[in-house]
């Protein structure tokens, strides 16, 4: 019960924000006369994505399922690398150089690559997806994995554990709140990573119906299919972090 009010009361100065900042967009337009073109109102939004509601429903369901595909499967990636890395040292010599060079390009740079190897389907963006979650995911649960300190490392080796015991019990507990943090970068990165995968080329999808709008010049498509995007990646936020409530109890 406490646990719901005080997520109820953390989310009333977010609910309040967003209605006021809808309300200075809607009554702002039209004081100003802003052409719809260039910016529509939220009501011409909402009643765009109400009518065109089983084309945006359709291509957001497309979207989300390879953004989790590919987030789920870099995260692993990105874990198990990471616990490898932390097991045997002379693994991360070789290979955190190249993880770095590749974390610093841009994920999406590597679309036009992915889309020539696996196609327009499904699995390119997946892929894509992968590819922007794993170094994020590494970077900061390597980063918490060696969190802990020698005191502590060496009390625990004096009752016996072993580099798993010590692992397991010690390492992984003090990186949880790191590896949340990657999670939810992962995760917003995925999701951008996708759409903008479907944009350059794809069979459906949000990115696909962006793309198509523009061409279309149907802009209010454009700000629905958006907003029916930012709708789909809070909803996948906030499962993440009512996840992060059950691994990091103690934050």
């Amino acid at each position: 019960m406490a646990s719901r009010l005080s997520l109820v009361q953390n989310a009333l100065p977010v609910l309040a924000a967003l209605a006021i900042l809808l309300l200075v967009w809607q009554f702002g337009a039209a004081l100003l006369e802003i052409p719809t073109y260039i910016l529509p109102r939220p009501a011409e939004i909402v009643a765009t994505a109400i009518t065109k509601s089983g084309l945006l429903g359709d291509a957001l369901y497309v979207t989300l399922v390879e953004a989790v595909a590919g987030f789920l499967i870099g995260a692993a990636a990105g874990i198990l690398l990471a616990v490898l890395m932390m097991l045997a040292p002379p693994v991360e010599a070789v290979l955190m150089p190249v993880a770095i060079v590749i974390n610093a390009v841009p994920s999406v740079a590597f679309v036009p690559l992915v889309l020539l190897w696996f196609g327009l389907g499904m699995a390119s963006k997946i892929a894509i997806g992968a590819l922007a979650v794993v170094f994020v995911v590494l970077l900061n649960l390597l980063a918490g994995l060696k969190r802990p300190e020698v005191e502590a490392i060496n009390l625990m080796r004096s009752f016996g554990a072993g580099p798993l015991g010590i692992l397991f019990r010690l390492r992984f507990p003090a990186a949880m709140p790191q590896l949340v943090t990657g999670l939810r970068v992962g995760l917003a990165r995925s999701t951008i990573a996708v759409i903008v995968a479907e944009m350059m080329g794809a069979y459906s999808g949000i990115g696909q119906v962006i793309y198509q709008a523009t061409g279309q010049v149907d802009y209010l498509t454009v700000w629905a299919a958006v907003f029916v995007a930012m709708l789909g990646s809070l909803a996948l936020y906030g499962v993440l972090v009512a996840i992060d409530r059950k691994l990091v109890w103690w934050r």
